[in-house]
């Protein structure tokens, strides 16, 4: 009887906790505590961390990619006349400095990812805000770094890596603005603000679109007649609760 009480209480209690959901609370713990501290220390220590910890994200990134596609630099022939030819050349390098195995990958993802994190870090703190500005000067400091540490520039290092630094200033710029714009949410319409309430209200905001096409604006609604809800297609159903909404409501029944 003890043994099969014991069974009863175990099967009545809650379930057993799921690890994943644990290990998951925990990190968030760990990453909200790590980003307090963070911001109590002053700027070089925050902007050493930063770049130290996001340089081994992109290493442990770049060194995963490197496994999926193999090192094909020694497929990469120098013939005769590249080594006379410095365009050749910078082209080589450059082909196998993208194509380069696990560890070019990992040291080439951890100076664009660190260089950048570390950039944004300092540029925040200062300016005091994250705009298109900074991200473009932090992308252009990794696009320059990425040039110089992957030796793709050949004799013109200087003038490619300023290149390279623009390129990546543009495009991340660029990109910026683009989630930028699809991060906004959407202008509110304040010609429509109570008719979309009271559309709201009665569960008929489908028809919203319906009382734009028909410039049925905030201002008409004392007015609205079956026949005009009928112009702009909408069904009996809804017109009537629509009418009534307008009848019962106070404010607008006065300026009828």
């Amino acid at each position: 009887m003890e043994g099969r009480h014991g069974v009863m209480e175990v099967s009545k209690g809650l379930p057993p906790p799921n690890p994943i959901a644990q290990l998951q609370a925990r990190y968030k713990d760990l990453e909200v505590g790590f980003r307090a501290w963070l911001a109590k220390q002053s700027l070089p220590v925050e902007a050493a961390v930063v770049t130290v910890t996001s340089a081994a994200q992109g290493a442990a990134i770049g060194a995963f990619m490197g496994t999926l596609t193999n090192d094909v630099s020694s497929n990469f022939p120098t013939p005769p006349q590249a080594a006379l030819n410095p365009d050749a050349m910078a082209s080589l390098k450059q082909a196998q400095a993208l194509s380069g195995g696990p560890f070019v990958q990992a040291r080439n993802f951890a100076v664009m990812t660190g260089v950048n994190a570390g950039i944004s870090c300092v540029m925040k703190r200062i300016r005091g805000k994250e705009d298109v500005q900074t991200s473009m000067v932090a992308a252009f400091g990794s696009g320059a770094m990425f040039s110089l540490v992957s030796g793709i520039g050949g004799p013109n290092q200087a003038a490619n890596a300023v290149t390279s630094g623009l390129f990546f200033a543009l495009v991340q710029g660029g990109l910026f603005k683009v989630g930028q714009k699809f991060s906004q949410p959407p202008v509110e319409d304040t010609f429509y603000a109570r008719t979309r309430s009271m559309l709201t209200s009665l569960g008929l905001q489908n028809y919203e679109k319906n009382f734009k096409k028909g410039l049925l604006t905030d201002s008409t609604l004392p007015l609205l007649t079956d026949s005009a809800l009928r112009d702009v297609k909408i069904p009996p159903g809804p017109r009537l609760l629509i009418l009534d909404h307008i009848q019962r409501d106070p404010e607008l029944k006065e300026r009828r």
